[in-house]
């Protein structure tokens, strides 16, 4: 058995990637429009050629109502090499980081579509810094 993704709908398609990808660094391996079904998924991953675990993006174009939560699903996560590094990028790409990586170990932060989405440093915990230790968290995460 192997992990293959985890499909999240979203609203604004190209904002959407724009967090995954600028924000969290994530490359689009597929995209597939459906004239007939209207609809359009698009597939993230670590590496183009498909062989990680992926993000399925649903949009569906007719969708006008928010979907609701965002975290009734749980979260998605990913391990990066740098907490306070990815929490920095995503900050300089205008996002909210909702709980700061206090404990230089775990981060969360949502995507346009309020998809709860958890920063983990990869081996151990970074030593606590500024700012991030002093930061407070921000709305729901």
């Amino acid at each position: 058995m192997r992990y293959l993704h985890t499909m999240v709908r979203v609203r604004d398609l190209p904002a959407t990637i724009r967090f995954f990808c600028e924000g969290l660094g994530l490359r689009e391996v597929r995209r597939k429009d459906s004239e007939q079904g209207r609809y359009t998924l698009v597939f993230l991953g670590e590496t183009v050629d498909g062989d990680s675990p992926q993000l399925e993006l649903t949009y569906n174009w007719d969708q006008t109502e928010p979907y609701g939560g965002g975290r009734n699903f749980g979260h998605v996560a990913y391990e990066v090499d740098d907490v306070y590094a990815a929490c920095q990028r995503l900050i300089d790409h205008g996002y909210t980081i909702s709980r700061p990586p206090r404990d230089g170990r775990m981060a969360f932060v949502r995507s346009p579509d309020l998809i709860s989405v958890e920063l983990l440093q990869k081996g151990e915990a970074k030593a606590p810094a500024e700012p991030w230790t002093s930061m407070k968290n921000v709305g729901e995460w």
